[in-house]
């Protein structure tokens, strides 16, 4: 369980996070789990993503889906 890892890094720093992420879920064979914000690191790094507004589920699917979701995009941007 993960949460926000790459608060406080710097771009080079989350890099790096990202291929730990890869090395720990392909050679230890484990399942991570990770509540995060930065979402170039959330595509990097998960197979499924579920996004959440107040608790509720708002999509879930692969990273690009969720994205594009119309219920993501109203929620976090606006639109």
């Amino acid at each position: 369980l993960l949460d926000e890892p790459s608060s406080g890094l710097n771009v080079e720093e989350t890099d790096d996070m990202s291929f730990w992420i890869r090395d720990m879920k392909s050679e230890l064979g484990i399942t991570v789990l990770m509540v995060e914000h930065d979402m170039t690191l959330v595509n990097r790094v998960s197979d499924r993503v579920i996004a959440l507004n107040y608790g509720r589920v708002l999509a879930m699917g692969s990273p690009s889906e969720v994205q594009h979701h119309p219920d993501v995009v109203a929620a976090y941007l606006g639109a």
